[in-house]
């Protein structure tokens, strides 16, 4: 079986991030969509919250399943079986950042191997930040992102207002 992990924040996760495992699906057997529970930000959604609109917005792919994960994506493609990493690709200073990660990541695990996917070119500027952003600002989002997600932002945005 072949078994990739497509690890990330998730903060929400985006269309842009499902068209890139709907690729991906198409490729490998299985693509285990890993939800890191530490994320060196400071995430607008709880791990749980992150992990649930997931396993929501990819109910429609069969070969994709969500799990959360805790210390290095290496250990955990390991633990996991999954001998591939997928990284989605948007701009040119992505790349740089994304092979600087590969490179790490083969160093800490030769067997490991990143795979580059580009999402559809109407997601290639839509980022996590960018839709918290416009979410909080008032704008629509409706097409960048899940149907659930956005019900979850505006409502997380509007109990953040009331905070302040």
């Amino acid at each position: 079986m072949k078994r990739a992990v497509y690890p990330g924040t998730f903060d929400p996760i985006t269309n842009g991030h499902i068209d890139v495992l709907e690729k991906a699906s198409k490729v490998f057997d299985e693509v285990i969509l890993a939800v890191a529970s530490f994320t060196g930000k400071n995430p607008i959604f709880s791990l749980e919250e992150r992990v649930d609109l997931c396993r929501k917005s990819l109910i429609h792919l069969p070969k994709v399943r969500v799990m959360e994960f805790d210390g290095l994506v290496v250990n955990f493609a390991r633990k996991i079986g999954a001998l591939v990493m997928i990284r989605g690709l948007r701009a040119v200073s992505d790349f740089e950042y994304e092979l600087s990660q590969a490179l790490m990541n083969k160093k800490l695990c030769e067997e490991l191997d990143t795979v580059f996917f580009v999402p559809h070119n109407k997601y290639l500027y839509v980022s996590s930040t960018m839709v918290r952003q416009v979410v909080e600002l008032g704008g629509n989002m409706h097409d960048m992102i899940p149907e659930c997600v956005e019900a979850a932002l505006k409502e997380r945005m509007k109990s953040l207002a009331e905070y302040k």
